[in-house]
């Protein structure tokens, strides 16, 4: 898995992310880029912002015991995968944006570091590993781009 916290993979994938236009169409799903790039931002506004509630203690239980695997390892999301409901965009957005503030996050996280992440505490799946984040991270926005062909 690439690492996010580099400045290579970085710049990868703000590159990746700066390819795309207003009109770019994904290849499945039902998202457009505009909700695709804010969708993508979800998981940032869970480290810098108090946008999204923290789940309860039963619910926590859940996602660690039976989800946090699937998104914190290096197996590649399924096409057409099930979101989580705080994840779901289904409002329209402005594209300019939504790639403004994704490539903010991504500028903010590789500036501060694997070594912040590292036993940083997650939302939903309690403390990760600087990996973990950078499956985390990594992971969801190559699979999303990917999904809209760049």
């Amino acid at each position: 898995m690439k690492n996010i916290f580099t400045k290579e993979v970085t710049n990868e994938v703000i590159d990746r992310i700066n390819s795309l236009t207003s009109q770019t169409q994904p290849t499945w799903g039902k998202m457009n880029v505009a909700q695709m790039m804010a969708h993508c931002s979800v998981a940032y506004e869970g480290v810098y912002t108090d946008k999204h509630a923290k789940p309860n203690m039963f619910l926590k239980f859940i996602l660690k015991s039976f989800i946090k695997k699937a998104v914190v390892s290096e197996k590649p999301y399924p096409k057409n995968g099930k979101t989580a409901p705080q994840f779901l965009i289904t409002d329209e957005r402005n594209f300019e944006e939504e790639k403004k503030k994704l490539i903010d996050y991504l500028l903010k996280t590789q500036e501060l570091g694997e070594s912040y992440f590292d036993g940083k505490e997650s939302h939903s799946f309690g403390k990760l590993t600087k990996n973990e984040w950078n499956n985390l991270f990594y992971k969801h926005l190559d699979h999303h781009l990917t999904q809209f062909g760049v």
